[in-house]
């Protein structure tokens, strides 16, 4: 049991590249918000355990690579929660699924060192921080003792504060390479090998409509990037973005209800326009996008796929 992670009748060893990247077609990361407040479906699917861990199954079934299961929203203005009420939501339902056997990865969606502990000793094999670390200083150094995979997305401020600091000057996308590389940078500073690092644009955070857009359109130039030397001269001098995986998590969000008129995130509507976002991410070379709606996406990235394969 490397990292004190539990068994699931799998090795949970996750490798971001195992079903991307190498292989031909990108990864499906279904969503699972086991809170009352997440802007799409907040609310929906935390009424118990039950039925949280027949949520992960139906989307294992669907054609899901990994769950992310947060305790936490992070929609912008979201209400912090303590890290043990954090806790106390996600890490049962991990454990819960694992007992009955779901064998599925499973992502553990929270900016909080402690949260990720427990939850990877439960059974998690992934840890998704929207800060990218920065949120919490423990972060990196625990995942890194974890021995498990970590997205680091582009982030600013905090739920409360991130909207008002969508200032980019010129291309949005620079300042995202500029930020993440140095997210990367302290990433191998902690003792994080390159292979377990993912990367994520942070599409809706800290961005408007327009920028969310822009930095989707251009998330292939993430691959020419170069994690900055540490003070030591050290630490990924040099080396490319492109030897990592690339997540976009475009799904149900505000940009896209923007563009087609629709304010209701849980909207149909907004499914749609999601499947159109998916197609431009494949087509940008994400290696993984992270959906609410596993079956219908994981048939449209299948077409994105066959018009734009891997090289």
């Amino acid at each position: 049991e490397e990292g004190g992670r539990k068994g699931g009748g799998r090795e949970l060893m996750w490798d971001p590249m195992e079903v991307s990247g190498a292989a031909s077609r990108t990864a499906i990361m279904g969503v699972l918000n086991y809170t009352p407040d997440s802007f799409s479906d907040g609310g929906r699917f935390n009424a118990g355990i039950d039925e949280a861990v027949k949520r992960i199954e139906d989307m294992a079934a669907a054609g899901a690579d990994i769950v992310d299961i947060g305790g936490q929203s992070t929609r912008p203005n979201a209400k912090l929660v303590t890290s043990e009420e954090e806790a106390a939501r996600v890490v049962p339902v991990i454990e819960a699924a694992r007992a009955r056997g779901c064998t599925v990865a499973i992502s553990v969606d929270t900016f909080r060192a402690d949260v990720a502990r427990a939850s990877v000793a439960a059974g998690a094999n992934f840890v998704n921080d929207v800060s990218g670390g920065l949120l919490d200083p423990a972060m990196l150094s625990t995942v890194a003792s974890l021995h498990v995979p970590v997205c680091l997305m582009h982030y600013r401020g905090d739920p409360s504060s991130m909207q008002a600091l969508a200032n980019y000057p010129g291309d949005p996308m620079r300042s995202v390479r500029e930020e993440l590389s140095l997210r990367v940078a302290e990433a191998l500073k902690a003792g994080i090998p390159r292979w377990r690092l993912v990367l994520d644009p942070g599409i809706g955070f800290a961005k408007d409509a327009a920028q969310s857009l822009a930095c989707l359109r251009a998330t292939r130039s993430l691959s020419g990037v170069c994690s900055p030397a540490g003070p030591d001269g050290g630490y990924g001098t040099g080396m490319p973005f492109g030897g990592f995986a690339v997540l976009v998590g475009a799904s149900r969000k505000s940009f896209i209800g923007k563009v087609i008129g629709e304010p209701d995130a849980s909207s149909i509507r907004r499914a749609w326009g999601t499947a159109a976002a998916c197609t431009a991410a494949v087509e940008q070379g994400a290696h993984l996008v992270r959906v609410h709606d596993v079956r219908e996406m994981k048939d449209a990235v299948a077409i994105a796929d066959a018009i734009y394969p891997k090289p």
